[in-house]
């Protein structure tokens, strides 16, 4: 008599669905938009970030690019997650949390000014806040 055991493989944990993961992406890059038009052309705070003794402007494109990329970063984060891991989405979302915290330290460390760092800190944490809460809903078991 012989039995056959299922054997686990990379993919039997599931799938991100492209669609939902990309529509979260793009409703975090549009969330970021939103702040900065509330901080900037609305409410006057001038983005500014000191690099190597330097001040510049941070502009829209600078915001939809990192955006961009932090979302990107996460999805392809939860996909490998999703194909290796049982409990990908709160791996996930603890490594999301972790990342933020740790990237909230560059508003703090560059901005320029006190109105510049707030508004940094909100869109770092407006997009990691739509991301959390959108893109493991792309998980497909």
């Amino acid at each position: 008599m012989t039995t056959s055991a299922t054997v686990p493989t990379l993919h039997s944990r599931g799938r991100l669905a492209a669609r939902p993961a990309a529509l979260a992406v793009a409703a975090a890059i549009g969330a970021a938009v939103l702040t900065w038009a509330v901080a900037v052309p609305l409410s006057g705070v001038e983005l500014r970030v000191g690099m190597a003794g330097a001040a510049r402007t941070v502009g829209v494109g600078s915001i939809v690019t990192a955006a961009a990329v932090a979302g990107l970063l996460g999805w392809a984060l939860l996909g490998l997650l999703v194909r290796s891991v049982a409990r990908a989405e709160t791996v996930w979302r603890a490594a999301a949390v972790v990342v933020l915290l740790l990237s909230l330290g560059g508003p703090v460390a560059m901005g320029v000014g006190t109105a510049s760092v707030v508004a940094l800190l909100t869109l770092h944490a407006v997009v990691a806040a739509v991301l959390v809460a959108l893109l493991p809903r792309a998980v497909r078991r």
